[in-house]
C-alpha cells in the first residue's frame, strides 16, 4: 500500500520521504487536489518495473512474428487473418 501525500506537504517533507522510500521499503504518491501526481519508489523497484516492462514488450513481439510465420505457412492461414494479398514475384501466374 502507497502512503500519499500533498505536494505542498511533500516539498516540506522531502528528505523524509526519500528516507521512507529508501530504508522503509515504502512507496509514496504525491497527491495535487487529492489526485496522484507522482509516485515514489526506491530505485530497486524502478529496476524491477522496467524489466516486467520490457519482458512484456519481449513477448508481445513474439507472438506477432509466430502469428505472421503461421500464416504465411499455409494460404488458408492467410484468409483467416484477414490478409487479402500477396506477393507472387515478377511473373504472376
Amino acid at each position: 500500500m502507497a502512503y500519499e501525500i500533498p505536494v505542498t506537504q511533500a516539498r516540506a517533507e522531502l528528505a523524509d520521504l526519500i528516507n521512507r522510500v529508501v530504508y522503509g521499503g515504502e512507496r509514496v504518491v504525491v497527491t495535487r487536489h487529492g489526485k496522484p501526481l507522482v509516485a515514489l519508489v526506491s530505485a530497486a523497484d524502478l529496476e524491477r518495473l522496467e524489466e516486467a516492462q520490457e519482458s512484456s514488450a519481449g513477448q508481445a513481439v513474439t507472438s506477432v512474428a509466430a502469428v505472421r510465420d503461421t500464416a504465411a505457412a499455409t494460404p488458408r492461414e492467410q484468409h483467416r487473418f484477414g490478409i487479402a494479398a500477396e506477393h507472387r514475384g515478377p511473373n504472376p501466374s
